[in-house]
């Protein structure tokens, strides 16, 4: 029984944890988008290069807002805390999420806030029926869901345009695949204590 405690109330904190991380992401990613990047142009947010001139057929550099070094992770810990904490924390983490981006860019308030609440609510339901199955393939399933209705949703609403969707799909990918041997490492660390998924 007492083990039993001690893995619950470490699971709580690693969620906590997760939580913070994931409500922090969603913050940088938004201040990220209206402070920094290597291009900027007229009416976009700052750029950054996502997939080299050299492997395109245009041979031109292709380049998303960003925030998409942020976006990327944000779903990848969304996942962590479900898988911590359960869902009712995660739709907290969610709505908590959607508010600071509301706060922090005011400019992209509304189009931060849904694309948030649209993509990760989207990303939860995905997530939950496959995790306990298989946690990488929940990752990246949801991920990819995640990803491409974030991203037509929130160029949509922010700039009236999709031209960026193909850099904003890449880029948030390339950050899905780099979290995934964290995300492996993480699944057998959890099998070597006995953690089940709250």
């Amino acid at each position: 029984m007492e083990l039993v405690r001690q893995r619950t109330d470490q699971q709580q904190r690693e969620g906590f944890v997760f939580l913070a991380g994931f409500i922090a992401s969603i913050w940088f990613a938004n201040w990220l988008i209206t402070h920094w990047g290597t291009v900027k142009y007229p009416n976009t947010p700052w750029l950054i290069p996502v997939w080299p001139a050299a492997w395109t057929m245009s041979g031109q550099t292709i380049y998303a807002p960003s925030g998409v070094i942020a976006i990327g992770v944000a779903f990848t810990l969304r996942d962590m805390v479900q898988r911590r904490l359960g869902v009712e924390w995660t739709i907290l983490a969610i709505l908590i999420a959607a508010a600071l981006s509301a706060a922090l860019a005011p400019s992209l308030a509304l189009a931060s806030a849904v694309a948030v609440l649209l993509a990760e609510g989207l990303d939860l339901f995905v997530y939950t029926p496959l995790q306990r199955r298989n946690l990488v393939v929940a990752v990246v399933a949801s991920n990819t869901v995640g990803v491409i209705v974030d991203s037509i949703v929130f160029l949509s609403l922010a700039f009236g345009s999709l031209a960026l969707l193909k850099g904003q799909v890449i880029g948030k990918l390339w950050m899905t695949v780099l979290a995934l041997p964290i995300i492996l490492a993480l699944r057998s660390w959890d099998r070597r204590r006995g953690m089940l998924p709250a």
